[in-house]
Parts: C-alpha cells; structure tokens; sequence
C-alpha cells in the first residue's frame, strides 16, 4: 500500500511543528526525512501511526483516510519503531519479537507454527535469533533496537515507519538494516540524521526546516551544498560515490564551516 500525506499540520500552543507537509510514498519505495534537530520529522511520523492527532490535514493509506480506520486495521496496516521504544519488562527477545503479531490476533490466542517460523526468520534477518532466550533489558542499545526492528517486521505491515533506526547500530548493523529495507518491498518512510547514509538508502529525500518541507526528489537532485547551507547552516563538499554514484557530503571538523542557517531566528 502507498502513503499519502496531504497538508498535515500539527499546531501546539500556537506553534505549527508541522506545517502543511504534503508528501507521497509509493508502494516499495524507501523515502527518507531529513532535517534539523526540530523540523518535524517525528511528529509527522507520530500522526502516521496514530500516536498523535494532527490539527489539520489528512493522511491515507492504501486510499484510505487513516481516521476511519479501526485501530485494530491501522495497526496490521502500519507497524512503527519509535525512538522511544522499549520493553518496561524483562521479557525474552523471542518474547518481545512476538509482540509484532499482536494486531493479527484475537486475546491470547497462542502463535502458530507459521507465526513462530515468520519470529525466527525475523531475528535471524536482524541478527539477534542467538538472543532468543535473554531478557531483553539485558541486552545492549544496539541489541535492543534490533530486536524491536524484528518485531516491527513481525507485524508484517505494508507501511513501515521508522524514526533514527540506526541510532545505537555498529556500522555492520545499520548497512544490513538499510540494506534489507531496500528489499523488502515494504512502502517505508524513515527518519536519518545520516545524510550520507540516507543518499545510499532512500529512493527519494524530504528536506524538513522549521516544519516546512522544504525539498523532495532523489537523493543526486535534493543534497545539495547550497541547500545543506541554508538548511543545517554547514558547509559541505558534495561528491559521487565511486561505487554507486549517490552523492556523499565531505566535511572537516574545523568548525569554519558552521554558518547561520537560514531562518534560524524563527525559532
């Protein structure tokens, strides 16, 4: 199913922290936001999966305007990794990964062997089915996001939405976690701080500034030094992987390259 988010806004005592954002999704693309500590990208993902009311706007998936839909349905539509996500109990991974099947099920109706296989495959995949049997509060930041981004896949939606994925994943981890997302055929939207990551990652960009989308297109068309300039007030070199072609930010830690953003006295 595609997601289409048309005019949302999010007003909280008079300020929009998201300001009439408009944007598509297609069925099996990966779109990445991107932006300043603050644009909006997670509220905008909190409207998706329903953990926020926007003020205005509509967002639909498959076509259909999400408000109508019983959570129940939501919920076996959209599956989300939060940055807040977490197990307040010490659980088992196998435990917590099992969660995900939680909207396709009626009570406690027990999983069944294909559910218990479609658990394996997924910690497999993120690299935690060793982890099986430990609690999860045992288990390091990195671990704990893999095992939450099994549950998330458990849940087998058909749109995915995943806030700073790679927040607390080794190199080896974010590369296979991005990798996988490229073919799952999943429609996904994720937030990254990573731009050089979100370039090798993402079919196609939204650059959020001050809850305004203020770009979108391919990730060769949007990362630009002058749009990196105006938007994260840093000066970059722009150039193309010698391997794939997707454009990389080349910066140095000089602090010469820090510039006033613009429109950063907004806020």
């Amino acid at each position: 199913m595609d997601l289409q988010i048309d005019d949302l806004t999010v007003t909280v005592d008079g300020r929009d922290l998201v300001d009439r954002l408009s944007l598509m999704v297609p069925v099996g693309e990966v779109v990445g936001l991107v932006g300043p500590n603050g644009s909006g990208k997670s509220t905008a993902l909190r409207c998706v999966y329903r953990a926020l009311a926007p003020t205005g706007g509509v967002i639909r998936i498959g076509g259909d305007d999400i408000r109508g839909l019983p959570l129940h349905d939501s919920a076996q539509r959209v599956a989300a990794l939060t940055q807040q996500g977490g197990a307040d109990f010490d659980f088992t991974v196998e435990e917590v990964v099992a969660l995900g099947r939680t909207p396709h099920k009626k009570g406690n109706e027990p999983l069944t062997d294909v559910e218990r296989a479609q658990c394996a495959t997924a910690m497999e995949q993120m690299d935690v089915l060793g982890l099986a049997h430990r609690g999860i509060m045992e288990l390091s930041g990195g671990e704990k996001q893999r095992v939450l981004i099994a549950r998330a896949l458990v849940q087998e939606p058909s749109v995915l939405v995943l806030d700073e994925p790679t927040n607390h994943l080794d190199l080896r981890h974010q590369i296979q976690l991005l990798g996988h997302l490229r073919r799952s055929g999943l429609t996904v939207v994720v937030v990254l701080h990573d731009l050089n990551l979100a370039a090798a990652a993402c079919d196609r960009i939204g650059v959020l500034a001050e809850g305004r989308l203020v770009a979108s297109g391919a990730p060769r068309d949007v990362l630009s030094e002058q749009l990196i300039a105006d938007v994260f007030g840093v000066s970059v070199s722009v150039v193309s992987h010698l391997l794939t072609g997707d454009p990389q930010l080349l910066f140095a830690l000089t602090g010469d390259d820090i510039q006033p953003r613009v429109g950063s006295t907004r806020r």
